[in-house]
């Protein structure tokens, strides 16, 4: 009898650490790699309905743009679009867009800081675009690549270089985690519009508000795997740990109405941050809308601030 139960428990002990082992692996591929996503938005690319199309259209078809490239540390090719100011300038901002989004994304706010004078760099981030990569980091990985932006954008430009670094969504929190690596000195002011505190805390919230489901335990073993597959745990990709330690100035956007990454975030990093700090809240602003909804408000926000640290 004892026998008998005993294989009866390994069995079930079996099925259900297979049927979450499985789990775990579904969530790993809707979660990190690249591709359509559901629960994202439809309409994602240059229609009349797009309510950044103007600017879209400008940076495709009218921006004199280059193209850049770098080698990452783990040998993907990355491209990057790159727009000199229209008037000789060492002010240059570095774009990180969201997401399983693309460069294309940021072409609102790459002429809003072109049109004010700055050089412009948006790059594809890994797995996104045209840049190479099977899986995202949620900004752990694209730190380290958005430092090498930085060291191509000095030796192309020059050691004088003023150099903002501008993320919405997940590029907020690539250049969060960014501040937590040794950055040069050219490196002056973060901008963080929709960034999340953590991953596992923005993983949990999505588990919840997509599937109704806890984060434990298909949390940790999705970030198991994802460590096996990808080469990190959720728990590395920590924007919130980075700022904590941060000391450049950080202005911090955020929607009052963001329904995918809570506005609750953008008071923690705040309060987090050590340096000169500043935290616009957008009224009727869901997720990386705070510059459509209102773009001169935006804008005055984003330059009265830099203006204090750029020159």
């Amino acid at each position: 009898m004892k026998k008998k139960m005993l294989i009866i428990l390994i069995t079930i002990v079996v099925l259900i650490s297979g049927g979450l082992i499985f789990a775990g692996n579904y969530f790993y591929n809707v979660a990190v790699v690249p591709g359509e996503k559901d629960f994202l938005a439809e309409d994602m690319g240059v229609t009349k309905k797009d309510k950044l199309y103007k600017e879209k259209r400008w940076f495709l078809d009218d921006a004199k743009t280059e193209e850049w490239s770098i080698t990452s540390q783990d040998d993907l090719k990355l491209k990057a679009s790159y727009l000199p100011a229209s008037e000789k300038t060492k002010r240059t901002v570095v774009i990180s867009h969201g997401y399983m989004g693309s460069r294309l994304d940021m072409a609102g706010v790459a002429k809003m800081y072109h049109d004010a004078g700055y050089n412009v760099l948006v790059p594809d981030v890994r797995a996104h675009g045209d840049s190479e990569g099977d899986f995202v980091g949620f900004g752990y990985l694209e730190k380290n690549d958005f430092k090498r932006w930085v060291d191509k954008t000095i030796a192309m430009n020059g050691t004088e270089e003023e150099i903002v670094l501008h993320g919405h969504s997940m590029g907020a929190a690539t250049v969060m985690m960014a501040t937590g690596e040794k950055l040069p000195d050219n490196v002056k002011a973060i901008v963080e519009d929709c960034g999340y505190a953590s991953a596992k805390a923005e993983l949990s919230y999505q588990l919840k508000e997509l599937y109704n489901l806890p984060s434990f335990p298909l949390l940790p073993i999705t970030s198991g795997i994802t460590k096996l597959r990808a080469g990190y745990f959720f728990g590395q990709a920590d924007p919130l740990a980075a700022i904590e330690k941060n000391k450049l100035p950080l202005l911090v956007i955020h929607g009052d109405k963001d329904d995918f990454v809570p506005t609750s975030y953008a008071y923690e990093i705040y309060k987090a941050s050590k340096g000169p700090k500043a935290i616009y809240i957008a009224k009727g602003a869901n997720h990386v809308e705070s510059f459509p909804v209102d773009k001169k408000l935006f804008t005055n926000h984003v330059m009265s601030f830099l203006d204090k640290y750029v020159k």
